[in-house]
Order: structure tokens, then sequence, then C-alpha cells
């Protein structure tokens, strides 16, 4: 498969801690560096703002997509390369999930993680079989990782289903790993115009 776009899940704000942005950065560098196009919700602030904002100024392509409710409450970026404006939060989600080759989740809020379950569920029931992963920043996913080893240590969710989802701490790491990736063979539960 070429990887030559990834989603970007993360907060419409900047956080409590410097990493957050420097985490955003880095990441934009890594993926310009590697000719790899951000898909990311749209919005020119938070951490959302600023992984678009590094992007474009390396000279990367930065593909926003929002909602047309929420274009200014999370104030569209208005110096995009493209920017999708969709009906529905359900149109944006799907537009975004089309556009990209994988997809990685940064720190973010309730949003961030309905996006990154949402994603990371398709790809257990077979809707796709590009990556998905945690830029685990700081620690900031550390206590949803322990959770997510109790799910599985309860047999809520297979270790096979567990290890779709990739973390790393840094980018350089997880963007290797998503080059190299291979989807793991999958049932598909549902075909995808029963959803």
């Amino acid at each position: 498969m070429s990887f030559r776009s990834l989603c970007v899940y993360c907060g419409s704000s900047p956080g409590r801690l410097p990493a957050y942005i420097a985490s955003a950065n880095a990441l934009a560098e890594a993926m310009v560096r590697r000719g790899i196009r951000l898909i990311y919700g749209g919005a020119g602030i938070g951490i959302m703002g600023a992984v678009a904002d590094r992007v474009l100024a390396l000279g990367g392509e930065a593909v926003g997509v929002i909602p047309k409710a929420l274009a200014h409450k999370e104030v569209a970026h208005a110096g995009l390369t493209e920017l999708y404006v969709t009906a529905s939060m359900h149109e944006r989600k799907m537009r975004m999930a089309e556009l990209a080759d994988g997809f990685v989740a940064l720190p973010g809020g309730i949003g961030t993680l309905e996006e990154l379950f949402e994603i990371w569920t398709w790809a257990q029931l077979g809707f796709h079989r590009k990556p998905c992963g945690l830029l685990n920043v700081a620690g900031y996913y550390d206590g949803l990782l322990g959770f997510l080893d109790h799910v599985r240590a309860e047999q809520f969710v297979k270790p096979e289903q567990r290890e779709l989802l990739m973390v790393a701490g840094d980018p350089e790491t997880l963007l290797k790993r998503y080059a190299a990736y291979q989807a793991p063979p999958t049932k598909q539960w549902l075909a995808n115009d029963e959803t």
C-alpha cells in the first residue's frame, strides 16, 4: 500500500503542556520530509492549527475537512491547500477516512477520542486496512493505554484487535511503522453498505 496521506486527530485547544504543540510540529516535520499530505479537521486553532501551520510553512500539503456548523466555532483555517466543508460530522469523518492512508491521534479531548475509536473499530470490522495509532506525547495516553490493556485482559477485545492500534512516543518511529504496515487478515463483519 502506498502511504501518501495521514489523517491526524487532535485537539482544537493547545492543551496544558508545551510538549503537545511541540509534538504537532515534530509530526508535521516528519510528514513533510516523507512527502505525506496532512488530512485533518480543518481548524486554525489549537493543536489542529499548529500541525497544519507547520506543514504549510515547510511547503507540505494540508487538507482540512470541517462541518459547516463548526467552521466558525473551530475557526476554519484560511490558508490550507484544500478545505472541504461538509453538511455534518458524519460526512466529515467519512471524507477524512476516504482521503487518508492512515490515522493517528495526538493529544485531544472527547472528539479526538471519538474519532480514534471509530476508525479503530472500522479497522477491527474490516471496513479498511489502514494503520491506526496514537502518538503518546508526554505520557498523555498512558491512562487510556492501561485501560485498554484491562479491556483486553477482561476479554472484551482480542489481542489481535488491540494490536491494530499502534503506539509510539515519537513521530519518526510511528511513521516508519506505518510505512511498513501490513494489515492482518480480518473478517469483515458487515458490508460497508450495511453500516
